[in-house]
């Protein structure tokens, strides 16, 4: 059983309007920081939430909190719950409701493209699925395959984001280092790239195409206005004809 109380804030804020504890002793009792309980007091926080009395609740006895008030030293324990809560154990698959079911193979889809790290257990929690169903989308063997559109999970409401980053970080985490590339196996040496050497030969090969292309340049401009010259000179000649 938890040793923490129901609705530990709520019963923070009706301890600190309600007895004369210190922030200390109530912080314990609620698993709260002391500071936490600080800011209840000065109404910074926990302004919206009603206060909850542990006593009638079952939580705590009147002699039990008078007893804490007399000595600032004590701390409060909490009562036995009359009341078992069953823990929520989930083991398989996750349950997905009926009108759900249709979208997992487009959060399955999603996963795998986004998020290959994941292992198909870790994807069987996410959406709860099977492992032949995973493995049909790896392979694209899946019956509507061609018509499977990439869905995020958390937007088709299959798992909180939160579940969704856990995973991530769980698989990142079990996920082999990756090979660092030696670069200076690829780039050549400083001293040879800075030599003067180097240099000169970087300034020829980039002047000589320019000079080249510039005299192609020039021939071809030249041709074309004396083509031009020549054309005219002979609608000259043929008009001169023509009036004669």
């Amino acid at each position: 059983m938890s040793n923490t109380p129901l609705m530990p804030k709520a019963t923070a804020v009706w301890l600190v309007d309600n007895t004369s504890l210190s922030f200390t002793q109530i912080a314990a009792f609620c698993k709260l920081h002391p500071l936490e309980v600080k800011a209840i007091a000065d109404g910074e926080a926990a302004q919206g939430i009603k206060g909850l009395d542990p006593i009638i609740t079952g939580q705590l006895g009147r002699e039990e909190i008078e007893r804490a008030q007399r000595d600032p030293n004590y701390q409060l324990k909490l009562q036995g719950s009359k009341v078992v809560v069953p823990e929520n154990k989930r083991r398989g698959p996750r349950y997905t409701p009926v009108s759900r079911r249709q979208d997992r193979p487009n959060a399955i889809l999603w996963l795998v493209r986004n998020h290959p790290e994941l292992k198909d257990a870790q994807i069987m929690r996410l959406v709860g699925t099977t492992k032949p169903t995973i493995a049909a989308i790896r392979d694209r063997t899946h019956w509507n395959s061609s018509s499977l559109t990439p869905s995020d999970p958390v937007t088709l409401g299959l798992c909180s984001q939160l579940e969704l980053d856990m995973e991530v970080e769980k698989a990142a985490k079990n996920a082999p280092p990756r090979p660092e590339t030696d670069y200076s196996e690829l780039l050549a040496p400083v001293e040879e790239t800075t030599s003067d050497e180097a240099i000169a030969a970087a300034f020829t090969r980039d002047r000589r195409p320019r000079e080249e292309e510039e005299a192609i340049d020039a021939d071809a401009v030249f041709a074309k206005l004396n083509s031009l010259k020549k054309s005219r000179k002979d609608e000259d000649e043929d008009e001169d004809d023509f009036r004669f």
